[in-house]
């Protein structure tokens, strides 16, 4: 019987935890985490995530401060901003929304964040801690961080023996993802749009994860049976059945094919995603717990 694997579920554990992790700082410390989120301009869908992660904030007691700038904001305004809350020592936390206006530049405003408040784990100063193995000083991406919870809740801490592919190499998932893997002593390839044989080599994999950005690209006869399936994928298809104009979210792996054969499988929606606003806050207790100068939980 193939385990579904419930993101809401193993989220909702993880808030639990930093729940219980910032009560007992501030009762030893006095420290309250702080995060900040900014936000540029007026997509919709960047207003509905900011909210649920200033919402979820609010939740798991941290002080939450939203700036929502006007979508004319300069660089040089949001990157005094940026510089502002570096120092302000009751800020643990800074979160840029991505995507930013098209004249705005991300990356040098991302770099600007002090390491130890990039939450989001995209610091160049993270990735290294993270391919150097150093998992104790730095902070790592909230989405590979999720899955790999995920990962080691189905294997345990030491993944010695086992073999891992991680189709994509981005920066943003696939990279560290496979660091995460590596670190855990697993045998890791990351594959991408240009690996020769893909399927024949997905089918090596106890832990296939998935996240490519193509619909429902890796089919049941990709996945080695019994193996876990970690699908990041969010793709969005028609869905006549629900009506004229209608879609549904799908991920890179097809569902359907692949549930057949895994061990364990992410559904797409209400698997990996619920998990990235999870370690956003995990991240900020971590935070927090470092500027007071005690060791941060794990999560």
């Amino acid at each position: 019987m193939t385990q579904v694997i419930d993101g809401k579920l193993v989220a909702g554990d993880v808030v639990s935890q930093v729940k219980q992790a910032t009560s007992k700082l501030v009762a030893e410390t006095g420290v309250t985490p702080g995060l900040a989120v900014i936000i540029v301009g007026d997509d919709p869908a960047s207003h509905v995530y900011v909210n649920s992660k200033s919402r979820m904030a609010k939740e798991c007691g941290f002080k939450s401060v939203q700036h929502t700038l006007p979508a004319e904001t300069t660089q040089e305004e949001l990157e005094a901003l940026v510089a502002s809350l570096n120092e302000d020592p009751s800020i643990h936390g800074i979160l840029v929304q991505l995507p930013l206006p098209k004249h705005l530049k991300s990356e040098p405003v991302i770099q600007s964040i002090l390491p130890q408040k990039d939450v989001d784990g995209l610091h160049v100063v993270n990735a290294g801690k993270l391919a150097t193995g150093d998992l104790e000083t730095g902070l790592v991406s909230c989405t590979p961080a999720g899955a790999m919870v995920f990962v080691r809740r189905i294997h345990g801490e030491d993944l010695s023996g086992l073999n891992a592919v991680v189709i994509g190499r981005s920066n943003l998932f696939g990279k560290p993802m496979a660091q995460l893997l590596l670190n855990a002593n697993a045998t890791v390839t990351i594959a991408h749009s240009r690996t020769k044989d893909l399927p024949i080599l997905c089918r090596t994999a106890d832990i296939l994860v998935a996240a490519v950005g193509r619909t429902q690209m890796v089919k049941g006869d990709w996945v080695k049976p019994g193996a876990t399936v970690i699908d990041v994928g969010i793709n969005r298809i028609a869905a006549p059945e629900k009506g004229e104009g209608k879609t549904r979210l799908v991920g890179d792996v097809d569902y359907a094919e692949a549930e057949k054969v895994a061990g364990a499988i992410t559904p797409v929606p209400g698997g990996v995603g619920p998990m990235t606003i999870a370690m956003l806050m995990a991240n900020t207790a971590k935070s927090a717990y470092r500027a007071a100068g005690k060791a941060a939980p794990r999560f």
